[in-house]
């Protein structure tokens, strides 16, 4: 994300816009620092399944 894009929170409605999850879309659940200082959510599809991803890999969207 760079800065003209909305932070990330929890419950909103996101899309993977690179990285392996590319193209899935579903809600932020949990919002992590890692040790090397990268953010890392966990984002919940509509069909129930969980993925983590960095933070710099989403977009925040209208659902």
């Amino acid at each position: 994300m760079n800065g003209t894009e909305k932070q990330i929170k929890d419950g909103d409605f996101c899309r993977v816009t690179s990285g392996t999850h590319k193209g899935k879309s579903g809600t932020v659940q949990d919002i992590n620092l890692s040790k090397t200082g990268h953010i890392t959510i966990t984002v919940l599809q509509e069909n129930g399944v969980r993925f983590k991803t960095l933070g710099k890999n989403v977009a925040v969207t209208e659902k």
